[in-house]
């Protein structure tokens, strides 16, 4: 490959938080260029987004749409390779259904979608046309989440009996929503949101860390979910137990009015040999907890880590790498995999990332929390 890969951006024009975070961790390893966008429902937004971009404004469109419809006329070493989709959850799959139904790859945000019919067919899509999707599960870049799951898969653990993941925010403690800040509004709203809060926008992170470190996969679940702040119309608040496919148990929390936590997560997994833990705060570090001598800690950059670790870590020792820089590795993965389509090759599997099967998992598991919390039955299947 001789040229960077292209991206259109659906969605984070001005005032967006996450678009700008996409945009910083896409270009942060040069593999990749912003090339067109439709920035905003608002065209004349998305063109004052465009120019703050430095964009051509014959590539600033007032929908996505037009930008997939006019994109895919232009010639093939100009348009763009693929679309990067940033909106709120109700607009997710409008935009991937149709950047893959034109011969798009795509990377979209978490949650998959609005809800399971949603995911289920852009599952479908993803496996006829053969293109490539990444969600942005971002946590699982992280080097020391990587070597967690080393650690887990070649039995250095041994057997995993018991998984602790939690993810405090104290950030809607009150109701923000009211005030009109766009982040709280459009996540406490049930038309753009979907049917969960806190769970669907944090607790998905959440349940995709714990299943991707240890390998293993929920089975059933006991939620119970809460709404806090009065007035609010989705949850602020869960606790869900765990039984995962071979046996072990496990306990997650996420919550947004946990007062005075920023972005707290948390994970541990305790095998039958020695637990793990990492904190998203303290992402450089990964505990490693013997049953039969003193605790080591493991530093991203120092001795022999796997393979996985090393090839996701950027700065020597002692220099921090954090969330931009595990955004920025989804980002990496992927643009590897579709260089590795265009030359006709196979990728190397060390570069992974999340895929539309991990989102198609996280809505069904939005879908048993909140019909588990809902009912004195309680324990659900996943499935």
């Amino acid at each position: 490959m001789s040229r960077k890969i292209r991206m259109g951006m659906v969605g984070g024009g001005r005032g967006a938080f996450i678009g700008a975070v996409h945009r910083m961790a896409s270009a942060l390893d040069g593999e990749i260029e912003l090339v067109c966008g439709a920035f905003s429902s608002d065209p004349e937004k998305s063109k004052a987004s465009g120019a703050d971009f430095y964009l051509s404004p014959d590539r600033v469109y007032g929908s996505y749409a037009e930008m997939i419809e006019k994109e895919k006329a232009l010639p093939e070493d100009v348009r763009m390779d693929f679309v990067s989709i940033v909106t709120p959850n109700h607009v997710h799959y409008g935009p991937a259904k149709m950047a893959l139904e034109n011969g798009f790859h795509v990377v979209c945000d978490k949650p998959l979608c609005f809800d399971m019919e949603e995911a289920r067919d852009l599952e479908r899509l993803v496996e006829e046309t053969g293109l490539i999707f990444a969600l942005t599960h971002n946590y699982t870049g992280y080097p020391m989440v990587k070597q967690a799951r080393n650690m887990v898969a070649n039995g250095t653990i041994g057997e995993v009996r018991k998984v602790v993941v939690e993810y405090p925010q104290g950030w809607l403690s009150t109701k923000l929503e009211d005030s009109e800040q766009k982040q709280a509004s459009w996540r406490t709203d049930p038309k753009r949101s979907g049917i969960a809060g806190s769970m669907g926008d944090i607790g998905t992170h959440a349940e995709n860390l714990a299943e991707y470190i240890t390998g293993l996969q929920i089975k059933e679940m006991c939620a119970d979910l809460t709404i806090f702040v009065p007035g609010r119309l989705l949850d602020d608040d869960g606790n869900v137990l765990l039984r995962f496919e071979n046996g072990a148990k496990g306990i997650l929390f996420a919550s947004q009015i946990s007062a005075g936590e920023e972005n707290n997560l948390r994970i541990r997994i305790y095998g039958t040999k020695a637990g793990l833990e990492w904190h998203q705060q303290e992402p450089n570090s990964l505990q490693v907890k013997w049953l039969d001598r003193p605790m080591e800690i493991l530093r991203t950059g120092v001795g022999d880590l796997a393979a996985a670790a090393q090839a996701h870590t950027r700065l020597p020792a002692g220099h921090p790498e954090g969330y931009l820089e595990a955004f920025a590795n989804i980002y990496r993965n992927f643009a590897k995999h579709v260089q590795a389509r265009l030359a006709g090759k196979d990728p190397d599997p060390v570069y992974d990332f999340p895929t539309v099967s991990d989102g198609v998992r996280g809505m069904q598991f939005i879908i048993k929390v909140v019909e588990s919390s809902g009912t004195e039955q309680k324990w659900l299947s996943f499935e």
